[in-house]
């Protein structure tokens, strides 16, 4: 499962920016990737994961701004169509997982 953090913070006064790269830290302490500016993506093993770090971004909210979180499938993730420019990059793999047993 993967989790998707969307953010539109302002930025206008020296607070603000401070506020925005405190919670962009913040996602990255958390594990998440940033994907594309103000968009960070963490693969979760479990619904409960995904649950958990809901709670913690929730915690990490600068005052302002709004923030999304979306959550999808291995599946829906590997059909990201992604481009650099006008090159079409491969299709996305989801990380490979622990087998305890």
């Amino acid at each position: 499962m993967w989790m998707v953090v969307m953010f539109d913070l302002p930025v206008v006064e020296r607070a603000e920016r401070k506020a925005a790269t405190e919670f962009r830290n913040a996602l990255l302490d958390m594990g998440f990737e940033m994907s594309q500016f103000s968009v960070y993506m963490r693969f979760c093993t479990s619904p409960t994961q995904v649950e958990t770090y809901c709670k913690r971004v929730e915690t990490a909210l600068p005052e302002g701004g709004k923030v999304n979180i979306l959550q999808f499938t291995d599946k829906q993730y590997e059909r990201i169509i992604s481009f650099s420019g006008q090159l079409k990059l491969p299709a996305n793999k989801t990380p490979d997982q622990f087998d305890l047993f």
